[in-house]
Parts: structure tokens; C-alpha cells; sequence
């Protein structure tokens, strides 16, 4: 497995990080069936046309690591800020991705969005090279 990609193409991807695992406490099972229905087909008509690498819906239970001795429960297994699960869009752009995610019914339920930019190398690396094209040595 290679942690970074080296190279970008044309098309960019985007995570879609879906958040509140909380929206449907005080629905039926029928409007629940409903509402993931209307999300199932948002995201097969992408996944048709191409726009789609991925995704997978997360379980409410987890663990948090915070250093080598510490593991806990996490902490927002069911809340709105907690990550329900995650979607990977091809898009050529920030502004395609964020028109992607305006059209998502899950965000006339409660849930919502954040879209991240997935890079070829991680940022920490980037501000390392530019201090050492500065001359900055520690």
C-alpha cells in the first residue's frame, strides 16, 4: 500500500465526511427506510455518471486513541457531530464537489456535510520543505 500518491490528474478527489448520527431517533422505521432510500439513489445516480469512487456508512462504536496508553470510548458515537460515514467524489473541482453536496437529501434531515480536498502529501510535509527553501534548520 502506498500512503501518498506523487501524481494528480485532472479530476480531483473529495471526502465527504457526513455528520449526526442522531437524525432519525424520532422517526418511524418507515420514514427512516424512506429517507435512506432518497439518499441511496443521490448517491447510485453519482456513482453512475462517475462522480463516486467510494464510501461506506460508519458504526456508532469506536475508540478514541489519544496517546499509547490512553484508549476510550468515542466520545461522540451518537451525536450531531459525530461521523456517520463518508463518501469519495471525483470532481474537477471545489466548486463541482460543493454543488454535489448541495443536492445530498440527507442535509434536509439534520445531517451535514464537510467536504476535504484528499492530497497527494500531507500538508505537515509541504511546510517542512518550504523551512528548508528557507534555510531554516532546527
Amino acid at each position: 500500500m502506498r500512503l501518498f500518491m506523487s501524481t494528480r490528474s485532472a479530476t480531483s478527489e473529495y471526502m465527504m465526511l457526513i455528520r449526526n448520527t442522531t437524525w432519525c431517533q424520532s422517526l418511524s422505521s418507515e420514514e427512516i427506510r424512506k429517507r435512506l432510500n432518497q439518499f441511496i439513489a443521490w448517491a447510485e445516480r453519482l456513482s453512475q455518471e462517475g462522480k463516486i469512487k467510494g464510501g461506506h456508512p460508519l458504526a456508532f462504536e469506536g475508540k478514541t486513541i489519544a496517546d499509547r496508553k490512553v484508549v476510550t470510548d468515542a466520545p461522540l458515537a451518537e451525536s450531531k457531530e459525530a461521523i456517520a460515514g463518508y463518501i469519495v467524489i471525483r470532481v474537477n473541482s471545489l466548486e463541482e464537489a460543493v454543488e454535489i453536496a448541495k443536492g445530498a437529501p440527507c442535509l434536509d434531515y439534520g445531517q451535514t456535510l464537510e467536504l476535504r480536498a484528499i492530497v497527494p502529501e500531507p500538508s505537515e510535509l509541504q511546510i517542512a520543505r518550504q523551512r528548508e527553501n528557507r534555510g531554516e534548520v532546527s
